[in-house]
């Protein structure tokens, strides 16, 4: 089978095609046949070798799916034919995280999608909705489920709250629709006109372009001085301090990026006068991510809502 990998080196130069045998699922393991994959921040810093527990050669990147071609002798919940979305913690079954829980991660500590075929144990994949093409499918397991955690299992989203989101990355576009779906008021803010633009297209809501602006201010003024309830920070550095600044008394932040920098510089009274309460958002365990029926699509358990809107970028071929 083709693969894509890192040998002996980082960086885009060393992506090297090559080929690999074609791997036989152990007994309880399913063979997926990868269809999709797409691309999240994560997956630049491993090419890059910025990225913790990190051994060549390896396979990157985490997010894909396929259709199952072959099954072990005591798989129980997949056939040969299902489509299916590998999970980024294969061990994170239920309950809070545990360094056992987090040592494997595809695309990182073991090997990713960027193969033709991809052996993973049972308990490790999710089975695709039937209204799901495989390319939008492939965007959920990290961007797509993460988005959905940090607004309403932990953050509880209500309709009518204010939630800010940084950027147009892929955390921040579904957590803007979910929180629109929701009908929650949302603030999209990014230092694009063009990428705004382009966002419009997903609904009603306010914008801010925050290399024009001061942005945390205009949030303010568009909350009638109150701020945020939930603001997406994708920024980490200095801009925890501004995302502390744009929310409530009492609101939370999740903090899900370092665009910026990962060394956060924040005002600790500033965040404790606001009694701020600020959070890391992992990637849901695998109880959270099949919604209905063992599926994947991101639905609110409170408000029955199921994410219909996607945005993917420009496809490419593999190979």
């Amino acid at each position: 089978m083709k693969v894509i990998e890192l040998r002996s080196e980082f960086g885009f130069e060393a992506l090297t095609p090559t080929d690999r045998p074609v791997p036989t699922p152990e007994r309880d393991e399913i063979l997926v046949k990868m269809q999709a994959a797409s691309l999240n921040y994560r997956d630049l810093q491993v090419v890059r070798g910025d990225y913790p527990q990190l051994q060549l050669p390896l396979i990157p990147v985490s997010d894909g799916a396929g259709e199952v071609v072959a099954v072990g002798s005591e798989v129980r919940r997949f056939r040969v034919g299902d489509r299916v979305c590998p999970c980024y913690l294969r061990d994170w079954i239920s309950g809070p995280l545990t360094p056992e829980t987090v040592a494997r991660r595809l695309g990182g500590s073991v090997d990713g999608v960027l193969a033709e075929y991809v052996c993973v144990p049972e308990h490790a994949a999710v089975r695709i909705p039937e209204h799901l093409t495989a390319m939008e499918a492939a965007t959920l397991p990290i961007a797509g489920v993460t988005a959905w955690h940090a607004l309403f299992v932990l953050g509880r989203i209500q309709p009518g709250q204010t939630v800010v989101v940084q950027g147009t990355g892929g955390v921040s576009t579904f957590a803007l629709q979910l929180a629109l779906a929701a009908g929650a008021h949302v603030i999209a803010t990014s230092s694009s006109d063009d990428k705004l633009c382009r966002l419009r297209s997903l609904g009603e809501f306010e914008v801010v372009n925050r290399a024009k602006s001061d942005w945390p201010a205009e949030v303010l003024r568009l909350t009638n001085g109150l701020g945020a309830d939930h603001v997406i920070d994708v920024g980490g550095g200095t801009n925890l301090s501004r995302s502390i600044a744009a929310t409530k008394l009492g609101g939370n932040i999740s903090v899900i990026g370092y665009l910026e920098s990962p060394h956060a510089e924040i005002d600790i009274t500033a965040a404790l006068r606001r009694m701020v309460t600020s959070r890391r958002r992992n990637p849901a365990s695998q109880p959270w991510m099949p919604a209905r029926k063992s599926s994947i699509a991101v639905l609110s358990p409170r408000l029955e809502m199921w994410l219909v809107a996607f945005i993917c970028g420009e496809p490419f071929l593999f190979g």
